[in-house]
């Protein structure tokens, strides 16, 4: 979401780079309704209905359901990639780094549940090419993580046995954010991103 429009709080708007308007009220629904019913359970009637369209219109902008499924994944993967990684570049400790990429990739889980559900949730509904685009953005995601804490484990910072396992437990941690997280509950996202940046640098065993 490089290009989505920048909100008052500088978040950036979601699907803002997704155009035409009807394409991007498409998405939206399609969203909306994957997150609320499953991808298998939801039609492209559904999806057409929530948007204020015909059925018919849908086929304009996206040749099936699956496309569908496959854009929204891949800018949502594209974007909490990018959200981690920016973290991950700012100068700091390992320790200072990892909390800062914790912290950014829980809120942004956190703040876009919603989306988030359907991306990190709905893979296997993908063809065997798009399922591959996803899982190759996903195994970028996990050399962010991985980096910075081999890094902790070089400077001493960290005491961590199993480097890639510890990866997979800090990620499966953060992303389940977004499949529980309620905006009426009373952690706000940042209150969420804190508290996790805490118990990863427990996890990895980092000097205070």
């Amino acid at each position: 979401m490089g290009a989505a429009a920048q909100t008052a709080d500088g978040e950036d708007q979601p699907w803002g780079e997704v155009t035409p308007d009807a394409a991007r009220r498409l998405l939206v629904a399609a969203v909306e309704a994957f997150a609320e019913r499953g991808y298998h359970a939801t039609t492209t009637r559904d999806i057409a209905g929530r948007a204020g369209m015909s059925p018919a219109a849908l086929y304009i902008h996206y040749k099936t359901k699956e496309e569908l499924l496959h854009r929204i994944s891949r800018i949502g993967h594209e974007k909490a990639l990018e959200v981690l990684q920016t973290a991950s570049d700012r100068e700091g400790t390992p320790a200072e780094r990892l909390s800062g990429a914790v912290q950014s990739f829980v809120r942004w889980h956190a703040s876009q549940h919603t989306t988030a559900r359907v991306v990190q949730y709905e893979l296997d509904a993908l063809g065997p090419e798009a399922r591959a685009e996803i899982v190759a953005l996903r195994r970028r995601t996990d050399d962010v993580v991985r980096g910075i804490i081999n890094d902790g484990v070089q400077a001493g910072e960290f005491d961590v046995p199993d480097v890639k396992g510890t990866t997979l437990a800090v990620l499966s941690l953060c992303i389940d954010v977004a499949r529980w997280f309620n905006v009426a509950g009373r952690r706000t996202p940042d209150e969420v991103g804190a508290l996790y940046a805490d118990l990863v640098l427990r996890m990895v065993g980092a000097k205070r």
